[in-house]
């Protein structure tokens, strides 16, 4: 039997890097995953080869920065499979630059999209759950290291990392005192080897290196691999952790230690 055996996970940015593995692993796990991107090819591959392997899995067009759609995906979700028991908030993207490089447009776009649309899919979700029988769910937010340290290279993803941590305990409390039985949590992972840390590593100008100095910033001696976080999502997705809310749960090969 498997961990999320039977749950309905909706996963954003779900077409590669840790959507992709949650993905995955959410599916050989028992849950049925509908991803979302704006990677539509990459997202129907990765749903087909779930699907091959004997998971149960689907990819649905999304911008994330999109209010609308958001009630129109999680209410077809509802339609079709009677409820919807995990959200997955993973969509995001980073801007290497500091504050004196960042454009008003930028922090805008980076923000909308790695704080605004957890916003909008943490209250789709919570309208979802509250309303299903039995009541409950669980919204995991990927946040980041970068919402606990700062990074002097990273100021417009810092500030929206930082909000996805804050927010998630708002929201955490409020579904908590509504009695929704609904579970909020946060997930910082340090540099994962995604292709949103290679493109960071592909401005120095030398990529391996940046991979080799990934390894010694991290007391574990590596960067991570997209699987590290991914099981920090399904623990938190699973009923193994009925007792957790407003956490943050820091996936980070030691790097906060310091």
């Amino acid at each position: 039997m498997g961990r999320v055996d039977g749950k309905i996970a909706l996963i954003t940015g779900g077409a590669r890097g840790l959507g992709e593995a949650t993905g995955r692993t959410m599916a050989k796990e028992g849950a049925t995953v509908v991803l979302t991107d704006m990677l539509d090819d990459l997202g129907k591959t990765v749903a087909e080869e779930i699907n091959n392997e004997g998971g149960n899995a689907e990819y649905l067009h999304q911008d994330v920065t999109q209010e609308g759609p958001w009630d129109e995906i999680v209410s077809d979700i509802v339609n079709r499979y009677g409820r919807l028991d995990v959200v997955v908030n993973n969509a995001g993207v980073v801007l290497d630059a500091t504050v004196e490089d960042t454009s008003l447009a930028e922090w805008r776009h980076v923000n909308a999209v790695n704080s605004e649309a957890v916003f909008l899919g943490t209250r789709a979700g919570i309208k979802a759950m509250k309303a299903q029988d039995p009541k409950g769910g669980s919204i995991v937010n990927i946040s980041s290291v970068a919402g606990l340290i700062g990074i002097d290279n990273l100021a417009a993803y810092n500030a929206s990392k930082g909000a996805v941590r804050l927010f998630t305990k708002s929201a955490a409390l409020h579904v908590a005192q509504e009695g929704y039985n609904i579970r909020v949590n946060s997930v910082h992972p340090s540099y994962t080897w995604t292709p949103m840390v290679q493109h960071l590593g592909d401005n120095t100008g030398d990529r391996d290196a940046f991979f080799d100095a990934l390894g010694e910033a991290h007391p574990l001696g590596r960067p991570g691999v997209p699987m590290d976080i991914a099981w920090g999502v399904l623990y938190l997705a699973s009923d193994e952790s009925t007792w957790v809310t407003g956490s943050e749960l820091v996936i980070d090969g030691g790097l906060t230690c310091r």
